[in-house]
């Protein structure tokens, strides 16, 4: 059976078995419970993670302690703080695990050394960041034009299990709406 990162990456690039052997060394796997965070705000998002299994939340803090969905990570999904990942920066965000969660990761370190010694996983994640800033146009792009009952439809549509998986209190603040509001789009 093929490992399931190796599939993933197969989507976009093809790899031989030594390929993919070098690039799994350059992953750590981890396991991290429910309400676990991998980042907080005022750290250094120095992994990047892919979710193996479970579900993640990626949020913002506001003064008044309010939280701000910016990104769930569920199974096949990559997350971080990608300002912080890149700059090596302090983060401004924080992620947490909304479920049991096994992760592989990947330090910036070695995401630096894979590039460069493995051009294909260079053209592997241009290709995922491409997608990444289509998705997040895509959503800015929804928050502007489309009602609160026109989000949630389409991102019932986009992530049915998502529904499943999440409080709606968090779904609420990822359309950013609130939890009543929510409760009357669902009816």
């Amino acid at each position: 059976m093929k490992h399931p990162l190796k599939q993933h990456i197969e989507e976009i690039i093809k790899l031989t078995e030594e390929e993919f052997d070098f690039i799994l060394s350059h992953f750590e796997k981890t396991t991290k419970r429910k309400h676990q965070y991998i980042l907080q705000e005022g750290e250094t998002a120095d992994k990047e993670y892919w979710v193996v299994k479970g579900c993640l939340k990626s949020y913002y803090l506001d003064e008044n302690g309010k939280e701000h969905i910016l990104q769930f990570g569920m199974e096949n999904w990559w997350i971080t703080d990608y300002e912080s990942f890149v700059k090596q920066s302090k983060s401004k965000i924080n992620i947490d695990c909304i479920e049991d969660c096994e992760l592989l990761y990947i330090t910036f370190e070695n995401r630096e050394k894979l590039t460069r010694e493995l051009h294909k996983m260079e053209r592997f994640w241009a290709k995922k960041s491409k997608f990444g800033r289509i998705a997040l146009q895509n959503r800015i792009l929804s928050l502007l034009k489309n009602s609160s009952k026109e989000r949630y439809q389409l991102l019932l549509e986009q992530y049915p299990k998502l529904f499943q998986r999440v409080p709606k209190k968090l779904i609420a603040s990822y359309l950013g709406v609130s939890r009543e509001t929510l409760s009357r789009l669902n009816s």
